[in-house]
């Protein structure tokens, strides 16, 4: 069964996989799983419904929902009428709902909740347009999604033929889904994706790993970002059961009960992790807590293919007994692949991960690319520490005389939505799409991310600075949660820190710091004597015009939902830049009504 558009994925199951549990979420505290017929009758379901209420090819629908089966069956319920289905992050401001809405022009949106709903609700009320509201939680003010999938079964005969016709009529190339990015700064973008574009991606990345109708994988980032959504197409196309996390609280309680083979994630989540397993060791005491650390120790000096010699490997085994194998067993004792994306991880991490036998495949891309421009492979030698892989099958990368990454290929965007002219400054007229990102060619085929484009600052001196990178050397202390590095036109480099407040307050208690806020802690001589320790320790890594002189500790922690962060746990640094204007001044001695 040839896959050229999406919602073919459907008849591959029917052919290849018949599988018990397709997909399964939790309901009531309970797995509910379904079948891959359960997934091929309620998508049919949901087209003749959507035709019976009136909806054509070319109209559009938002999801704004947490992860569960039933997105699925929406995104193919639509596609296969050709709906453009328009996913939207449920935590996203009014202001940008109000532009998403307007801007794509759905006709209707499903959303999860009540407490979305009464969101929504406010947001159309300022909007002069009439969108329809279902809810995937049935509440008494809004229509009920299981309204769709009635009318569908009610309409199903008379809807039969002429859902096959529409199917057939259905080109690789036409527009599947519109994605806005959510950036670092101005409006979202709408990204126009074809069938063709996501199809050719997921193909792709479904060759490099291992896992298939054997195994089951849990899903916890958004699907309505390209990223998740593919891997999330990925896993079908290869037959893998997708077992939907709760929220991001029962990862690991999940990943135990599903005893899950793999699962995707962004660094940060990693790094996370990796706090988890440090801080425990530092409550050991004695022998286990020397082996413990010596374990630590061992894995963050892996190398593949055996490069350390006999004797490193001997002791890796000795380890992975100890130590290694309670840490697998904490996360559900199944893991073997682990795809990282979204921003860059850091190389310790991998070898770490790597060293404790769990498989980490990191890539890169955008959703401009629908995502992948370039992974690890699961085996040697298609993977080296400290890139993100070589460049996918079917897709071309060059770099750019001043570095940018330029890319290219089957699953470059058809462009943005409604704006010809910002596409036409991003692609080329040969073709290639400017990713905004600065990289290199490793050995001629590893990509390596160094920096975003637009973020690399030059000092007063002349030297540049490349912020990201540096960043991602700080945030490997356990007291760094965020950091910003500043310094464009100045005469050195500095930088914003938002602490690991939940590591602090344990490090305060230890040291019987007392306390009455953050912003009181962060003030403290202590504590930023003891950040102080960790900056000089990570400058000792950097060339000196790269070093952070100076830097000031934050009270407020740079999340999402604060705003600081972007829906992919990016920096907005233009909020961020406008947040702390005033602390900015002290760190460069301007007075406040001066320019800077």
């Amino acid at each position: 069964m040839e896959v050229t558009r999406i919602f073919d994925l459907l008849d591959r199951y029917a052919e290849h996989f018949h599988r018990p549990d397709v997909f399964a979420g939790k309901q009531n505290g309970v797995w509910k799983k379904y079948t891959y017929n359960d997934y091929i009758r309620q998508s049919n379901l949901v087209s003749y419904g959507l035709m019976e209420l009136g909806f054509q090819q070319g109209d559009k629908i938002a999801t704004i929902s947490n992860n569960r089966p039933e997105w699925n069956f929406a995104d193919m319920g639509m596609m296969q009428i050709g709906v453009v289905h328009v996913p939207i992050y449920p935590t996203i401001s009014s202001d940008e709902y109000r532009h998403i809405l307007s801007h794509s022009g759905v006709k209707a949106a499903i959303i999860s909740d009540k407490t979305l709903y009464q969101k929504l609700r406010k947001v159309l009320d300022t909007l002069n347009i009439e969108i329809q509201l279902y809810t995937f939680n049935g509440i008494e003010e809004a229509a009920a999604w299981q309204q769709v999938i009635d009318t569908g079964k009610a309409n199903e005969n008379k809807h039969r033929e002429k859902l096959k016709q529409i199917k057939d009529s259905i080109s690789p190339e036409d527009m599947a889904t519109l994605i806005y990015t959510s950036g670092t700064t101005g409006p979202a973008k709408g990204v126009m994706l074809s069938h063709h574009n996501i199809v050719s991606n997921f193909i792709a990345t479904a060759r490099l790993q291992p896992l298939d109708e054997r195994h089951k994988v849990l899903s916890f980032l958004p699907l309505c970002h390209i990223y998740e959504r593919m891997m999330n197409y990925h896993f079908q196309y290869k037959g893998i059961g997708i077992y939907y996390a709760e929220n991001l609280g029962t990862i690991t309680a999940d990943l135990v009960e599903v005893r899950a083979d793999g699962f995707n994630t962004v660094p940060r989540l990693l790094e996370k992790v990796y706090d988890r397993i440090v801080s425990k060791g530092k409550d050991l005491s004695g022998i286990k807590k020397t082996i413990f650390f010596w374990a630590l120790n061992l894995g963050l000096r892996y190398e593949l293919n055996g490069k350390n010699g006999p004797i490193y490997e001997l002791k890796l085994k000795i380890a992975d007994r100890l130590i290694y194998s309670k840490w697998r067993a904490a996360l559900g004792g199944q893991v073997k692949i682990i795809v990282s994306g979204g921003s860059a991880l850091q190389p310790r991490l991998s070898r770490l991960f790597w060293a404790a036998g769990m498989c980490i495949m990191e890539g890169y891309g955008l959703t401009e690319t629908a995502p992948v421009v370039a992974v690890s492979h699961a085996e040697y030698p298609n993977l080296k520490f400290g890139t993100v892989g070589p460049v996918l099958e079917n897709v071309e990368v060059k770099i750019a005389e001043d570095g940018e990454i330029l890319t290219k290929g089957p699953n470059l965007m058809m462009g943005y939505y409604k704006d010809p002219e910002y596409t036409r400054e991003v692609i080329d007229q040969e073709g290639w799409f400017h990713t905004g990102d600065i990289g290199v060619l490793d050995e001629g085929k590893f990509l390596k991310i160094t920096d975003r484009k637009k973020e690399i600052f030059k000092l007063s001196s002349g030297k540049y600075v490349a912020p990201q990178l540096i960043e991602n050397m700080f945030k490997e202390s356990s007291f760094i949660e965020q950091i910003m590095v500043v310094g464009e036109n100045e005469k050195f480099a500095s930088a914003l820190i938002s602490p690991n407040f939940n590591y602090l307050h344990f490090w305060a208690m230890k040291h019987k710091i007392h306390y009455r806020d953050n912003q009181e802690l962060v003030n403290m001589p202590e504590v930023i004597n003891r950040i102080q320790k960790e900056v000089n320790r990570t400058n000792e890594r950097l060339g000196a015009h790269e070093q952070i002189k100076r830097f000031r500790l934050v009270c407020e922690e740079w999340t999402p939902q604060s705003g600081y962060l972007s829906q992919t746990l990016k920096l907005k640094r233009a909020v961020i830049y406008r947040r702390y204007d005033t602390l900015l001044r002290k760190i460069y001695n301007y007075p406040e009504n001066a320019g800077r």
